[in-house]
């Protein structure tokens, strides 16, 4: 079922040489009407035949329709054998924007200003997403995707509740897709929504269906995957920009601006994902520093000048088409390095390498992290987190594997998950964050690539070079 754009978003109404938009759907039914919810804005003319540009699509990343109908095709499946009628996505911006990875996943499009979405087994999706003021003369989304068209001003769930009795499903079991991963664990569903949907459809049942749309996302596809390596790309000027910037004189904020311009001036999504640290690696022992991660925003950045000897640490993302790179790099600021601190580099070298190895098809979790992990324990360092995290539309995804047994969280300690084994098309950004503590407890290296599951080895993505970072020459 393929509809025209313009009969989606807006009534035409004829009047000579032009016609009349308003910005409503001719596509509602009795239930949705019977809301009286506004009309979006007066009902403005265009010229007859007019349609929206396509010229902003030619310039952003698309995913294939063949790759939007294998994603369609499994997901219907999955809902026919859970006995699931119809999806309710209930998007929303948390954690970076990541409450929208399952929703984009399915519609492509992942814009921040309010989307919902409805999936049926039999017709195409409903998209519901911006407002009016935003939505004149036509939603910029039929200019730069092309996956969905029936595409509507959302008024909240009343406004999908009734379209879903419209459509004979106000008894129907629904599955609802909110976010959740390795770190938001619990469905990220608003109380306000699913109290309005049990409300205003009383006699469906709804389920949890999110699980199923993260296993969907587990291994990616070589569309997937040709995404990556683009943000890959832009990782990698993003790591030459933090050598350059990290100079004395220069302040935390003026290295984090650069960054983040580098990778928005090469094409990535503007997604300010930068836990960056710096300080001294020489000061009072009595004086801690934050030097083993990075901080979260907005702890980061400061207005704090570099000095020589400081030490500049990062874990940053970029995002290109909605898919996530990971890299971590470290810079000294001045070439006087510490020999201790190139021994730390020197095996989180190793580690890195350990990992490429590891990352094979048919290779257990167990397996690759204690590989990963062994060169650190010949050396007697510590970390504060040795592992791995998938990574695709979001971060981190299942599988993720940071922290010692037992500690931290069961979600990120590996528990349970030993035994399964590592697929062709598992993406995973490193997490390599070590220090010696018979030297320094505060101070260690941060180091990553970004890994894509292969026979033979991992393809890395970043190629994130394999020398200490110099700053200031």
């Amino acid at each position: 079922m393929t509809t025209d754009h313009t009969t989606t978003t807006n009534l035409k109404a004829t009047d000579g040489d032009t016609v009349l938009l308003t910005g409503e759907s001719p596509l509602l039914g009795p239930e949705v009407r019977a809301l009286g919810l506004p009309q979006p804005f007066p009902p403005h003319a265009v010229p007859r035949g007019a349609r929206p540009t396509t010229v902003p699509g030619r310039h952003m990343p698309r995913l294939s329709h063949a790759e939007r109908n294998r994603r369609w095709d499994a997901l219907r499946k999955r809902m026919l054998m859970a006995d699931v009628d119809v999806l309710v996505f209930l998007g929303n911006d948390i954690y970076w924007d990541m409450g929208l990875a399952n929703l984009r996943y399915v519609t492509g499009v992942g814009a921040k200003m309010g989307s919902h979405a409805l999936f049926f087994l039999d017709a195409e999706p409903v998209l519901y997403n911006a407002v009016a003021h935003m939505s004149r003369p036509f939603h910029h989304q039929e200019s730069v995707q092309d996956w969905v068209t029936d595409i509507r001003i959302g008024h909240g769930v009343v406004e999908l509740a009734a379209e879903l009795r419209d459509r004979g499903l106000g008894h129907s079991r629904i599955g609802l897709v909110g976010f959740n991963s390795t770190i938001q664990t619990t469905p990220t569903f608003l109380d306000g929504e699913l109290r309005g949907l049990e409300t205003a459809l009383p006699n469906a049942k709804f389920v949890d269906f999110s699980h199923v749309l993260q296993h969907m996302r587990m291994v990616k596809s070589e569309e997937e995957i040709d995404l990556m390596r683009r943000a890959a790309g832009i990782a990698r000027k993003v790591v030459d920009t933090l050598v350059t910037a990290s100079r004395p004189g220069a302040t935390e904020a003026e290295v984090y601006a650069q960054m983040v311009q580098t990778q928005i001036a090469e094409g990535g999504e503007p997604n300010i994902f930068n836990l960056l640290a710096s300080g001294p690696v020489e000061h009072p022992t009595e004086e801690l520093w934050h030097l083993l991660h990075g901080t979260d925003q907005p702890s980061t950045p400061t207005t704090r000048p570099l000095a020589e000897g400081d030490l500049v640490i990062t874990e940053f993302h970029t995002k290109f088409g909605g898919y996530l790179v990971h890299t971590e790099y470290t810079v000294h600021v001045g070439p006087r390095v510490p020999a201790q601190l190139r021994k730390i580099w020197d095996v989180s070298l190793e580690c890195l390498d350990a990992s490429r190895e590891a990352f094979r098809p048919g290779v257990t979790l167990r397996e690759a992290w204690e590989a990963i992990r062994r060169p650190s324990e010949r050396a007697g360092l510590d970390f504060v987190e040795l592992g791995f995290h998938a990574m695709g539309l979001a971060s981190p995804e299942f599988p993720t594997v940071i922290y010692r047994p037992g500690y931290g969280s069961s979600a990120l300690d590996g528990s349970r998950i030993g035994d399964l084994v590592l697929e062709e098309g598992m993406a995973f950004g490193n997490n390599i964050d070590l220090h010696d503590p018979s030297w320094k407890p505060d101070v260690g290296c941060m180091l990553a690539d970004f890994m894509v599951v292969r026979e033979g080895g991992a393809e890395l993505l970043v190629n994130t070079p394999r020398e200490l970072g110099i700053g200031g020459v």
